[in-house]
């Protein structure tokens, strides 16, 4: 009873909020003269760094409380990836779960806390997926966005939306925001991209044909508008080595074969209206997203291809809008989201056969009030309501809706030579259900504390230190799918404390120029983790809380920039370590052995490299990517040890400005090496592969 009494206050201080905000809001607006030209050129100084010298920007905040890591500008343009996946990867302290080729799956982990823990973030407002928690990265291509960033814990900016504190990291994807000289009124850019795997019948197949197109118009002073769309089409095709060794150090099988029944077509279309206001903006963004694909699934003895298919139809529209009245900032967001998956197996080897159509739909509704009590003391009120449902084809399907109220209540001190933070979200849930039961209402408190310091007045050297506690909860899918589901979950809790430092160092008259080094030390305790164990019947698995992980780890990364006469080399390193170790309690004596084991597939040391030189119109690239050994099952014996996987790619690209337009044809190498290996085991990935893009830049 008190449970249900708290979710309805919850809910009703969100609409309190939200109707005072709203009221502020078309009070104002009408009588809001346009921008300024002073302001005009402030909401351009975001790009500046790009345009003056393109692509050597600082990579890191030095004085940000949480840790944070970016790729954007020219940097993430040049990158060998064709999604925001792929660029992820040169992240420290992230693992990715990649199943192959251009359609395979691509969700991020981070910290060893699991994939539900991060939040991703498109243009401000979080993407959602209430049925299992994961979004697929590759779904989001490079060819519009501007900026990648990571932050650990949380954004250090304390005007955001609740959500935004409710994750234990969070991924925030930035599209290109439209920046127009006086003369210029259309920017058009039109790329076509191609690969070439390796084939068995011959010695490269085109396995690629992706053409996009970036529009931007200027439609007035105040308004602009971005289309981009782009079509996949691949065969996911391509040659991979099978091979497997015994306990004993012999060969158990090693053979060469094909990947099949990876194909994907897919097209993706967004639009975006931007306009601004005095002291303010405003956005509106449409998102849409189809695709078919085959599950090429995992590789056995003997076992080859699956016959698996998978649809997709993702959209959303949404809208966020922002004014300051001088101390009082407000904030409103809002969007819509329906997902459509349609999953077919037909596979004569599959015990079950699925023809399963699952429909989810999402409101979101935000306000943020902050206020700046003096010049150094600012705080926040934000509140958050979300609604999510699940319907299914499925027999007896529980047809679940979800419920969310959200507060989070924030304050900043800001000095010169320190930063503080504290935040405290309120989240409350709420689940009904149709043929289940649902689980009881959750409400939870949990707090935030991040601090930075600068020791060295003179000196950029920023010391940081954070706590947050947060918490998950159960998916859909984890309380009601039809065979693994249990209503009776506890929510997934991690505490997090972390400690660290950032320092950089120009010189201004010398060939090295800049060099920026950031090394985190972290420990996190992830609580009730919620795990699928098998019953008395084989086909029928339960999810239960029985998982506690402890998590020790290092993250270091290193930017240097050197500069001779009109060419630049920039070099980034990151390097992680992490212990993360399960210290479930057992039943089973034979299970407390492997007590105190390396989680699955989270490898002891793990690093990246990313090397660039830019000379004129020329631009060559080269990526280094390394992932340790570690074992692919809770018990670390040989049975479950993979080998270590590293890759290397390399690309280079020459501009012509030709007329009007701009021309850049990019060749690329990846895998250089062609070695085989897996991410996922059994799920082997691309040896050697080449690709071809040539942009038009009008």
């Amino acid at each position: 009873m008190l449970q249900n009494l708290y979710f309805k206050f919850q809910v009703s201080s969100f609409r309190i909020a939200m109707v005072c905000s709203s009221a502020l809001l078309l009070g104002v607006c009408g009588m809001a003269p346009a921008q300024t030209g002073a302001e005009e050129v402030i909401a351009r100084s975001d790009s500046l760094g790009e345009v003056v010298i393109e692509g050597v920007h600082p990579t890191y905040a030095l004085s940000t409380p949480a840790p944070v890591q970016s790729l954007k500008g020219k940097e993430l343009q040049r990158m060998s990836n064709l999604s925001v996946a792929d660029a992820v990867r040169y992240f420290s302290g992230v693992q990715i779960k990649d199943f192959g080729g251009v359609g395979g799956l691509k969700t991020v982990n981070i910290r060893s806390m699991g994939t539900n823990h991060l939040g991703v973030f498109y243009d401000g407002i979080q993407l959602g997926n209430a049925q299992n928690g994961q979004i697929d990265l590759g779904k989001f291509s490079l060819d519009n966005m501007e900026a990648i960033d990571l932050y650990n814990a949380q954004k250090s900016d304390i005007f955001q939306s609740a959500k935004e504190y409710g994750s234990a990291g969070t991924i925030y994807l930035r599209s290109i925001n439209p920046v127009f000289t006086d003369s210029e009124k259309t920017k058009i850019r039109v790329k076509y991209r191609t690969a070439a795997f390796q084939n068995i019948d011959k010695p490269l197949s085109c396995g690629l044909i992706n053409p996009s197109v970036l529009w931007q118009q200027k439609l007035s002073e105040k308004l602009s508008n971005t289309v981009s769309a782009e079509w996949i089409h691949s065969n996911g095709r391509y040659k991979y080595r099978y091979k497997r060794v015994n306990s004993d150090g012999s060969t158990a099988y090693d053979t060469t074969a094909m990947r099949y029944n990876g194909d994907i077509d897919a097209l993706r279309v967004e639009a975006g209206l931007n306009g601004a206001i005095r002291n303010g903006d405003w956005n509106i963004k449409t998102y849409f997203y189809s695709s078919e694909r085959g599950l090429p699934g995992y590789i056995a003895g003997n076992l080859f291809t699956h016959g698996q298919r998978l649809w997709d139809t993702d959209g959303f529209v949404q809208g966020s809008f922002r004014k300051e009245f001088g101390k009082y900032h407000l904030r409103v967001n809002a969007k819509y989201a329906a997902d459509y998956t349609h999953y077919q197996d037909h596979d004569p080897t599959a015990t079950i056969q699925h023809d399963d159509i699952y429909r989810q739909q999402e409101v979101y509704l935000s306000a943020v009030n902050q206020y700046d009590i003096l010049p150094f003391w600012r705080a926040s009120l934000a509140t958050d309501f979300q609604y999510n449902t699940l319907k299914a084809n499925t027999p007896q399907f529980a047809r679940p809706q979800r419920f969310t109220a959200l507060t989070a209540l924030a304050s900043a001190l800001d000095f010169s030579w320190v930063k503080l933070q504290a935040s405290l979200l309120s989240t409350a849930v709420c689940d009904e259900v149709e043929t289940a039961q649902a689980t009881p209402v959750r409400n939870k408190f949990t707090p935030a504390v991040l601090a930075s310091f600068k020791p060295f007045e003179k000196k950029d050297f920023h010391l940081r230190v954070f706590y947050k506690d947060i918490f998950r909860m159960p998916t859909f899918n984890d309380l009601y799918y039809a065979y693994i589901g249990t209503s009776a979950l506890r929510p997934e809790s991690v505490r997090q404390w972390n400690a660290g430092f950032t320092c950089e160092k120009l010189f201004p008259d010398c060939v090295f120029r800049r060099m920026t080094i950031q090394t985190d030390a972290y420990y996190n305790e992830v609580k009730d983790k919620i795990v699928a164990v098998p019953t008395s019947n084989p086909f029928r698995w339960q999810m239960m809380n029985l998982g506690r992980v402890e998590i020790r780890g290092v993250d270091a990364a290193a930017n240097v920039l050197l500069a001779v006469s009109q060419m630049y080399l920039t070099v980034r390193l990151n390097y992680t370590f992490q212990k993360a170790q399960d210290f479930t309690p057992h039943k089973n004596p034979d299970d407390k052995q492997f007590y105190g084991d390396q989680i699955p597939y989270i490898p002891w040391h793990n690093g990246s490299a990313l090397a660039g030189i830019v000379y004129r119109q020329w631009a060559f690239n080269y990526s280094f990517i390394y992932v340790g050994e570690r074992y692919n099952q809770k018990a670390n014996i040989p049975a479950n040890y993979t080998q270590p996987w590293y890759t290397n790619d390399l690309s280079l690209s020459k501009e012509w400005d030709i007329s009007t337009c701009r021309l850049t044809v990019t060749a690329e190498v990846n895998n250089v090496l062609n070695q085989y290996y897996d991410v996922v085991l059994n799920y082997p990935m691309p040896g050697r592969n080449y690709r071809l893009t040539v942009s038009v830049q009008l």
